[in-house]
């Protein structure tokens, strides 16, 4: 049995059925011949930072991931299309983000992919989830998630 990559994905939609969609990416995941032991978080309500628009639904997925950083980026991509993710201007209200937040400890800087996620480290909406599943998951190059939600406690994020 391979063991893979402890891997960290966010979720996030404020239009349509945002949590419809979130149990499709969990059921996509879970069929996925590259990705072993996917569990999603409780799911939180945030108010949309830099953005206009509803408030939007998050939460995060922990999974072991059996291929190299590009095919878990190219999977989420293709779920965010599955899904009717249309990519219009920053920051746009959406129906569904699936974004790479960690791949295991790799610190990862290429044109279509940064890990860490930018800015996680700053955002209690991702924070949130991620201290749900692994509150001593560590951010490579920031510190541990648990101690990091400490300074994101101004930021409005309910659990639901």
């Amino acid at each position: 049995m391979t063991q893979g990559i402890a891997c960290y994905l966010g979720l996030g939609g404020n239009l349509g059925e945002p949590a419809r969609l979130f149990d499709e990416v969990t059921r996509s995941l879970q069929n996925n011949p590259l990705a072993e032991h996917v569990r999603e978080s409780t799911r939180f309500e945030s108010s949309p930072v830099d953005a206009t628009g509803p408030n939007y639904l998050n939460s995060v997925i922990e999974l072991r991931w059996l291929g190299d950083a590009n095919q878990l980026l190219l999977a989420c991509q293709a779920l965010e299309n599955e899904l009717g993710r249309v990519r219009s201007t920053r920051n746009a209200p959406r129906l569904i983000d699936v974004d790479v937040l960690l791949y295991g400890e790799q610190r990862i800087n290429t044109p279509t992919l940064q890990v860490p996620h930018p800015r996680m480290h700053l955002r209690r909406f991702v924070l949130e989830p991620l201290v749900h599943l692994n509150p001593r998951v560590n951010i490579p190059g920031h510190g541990v998630a648990s101690e990091l939600l400490e300074h994101t406690r101004d930021q409005d994020v309910r659990a639901i």
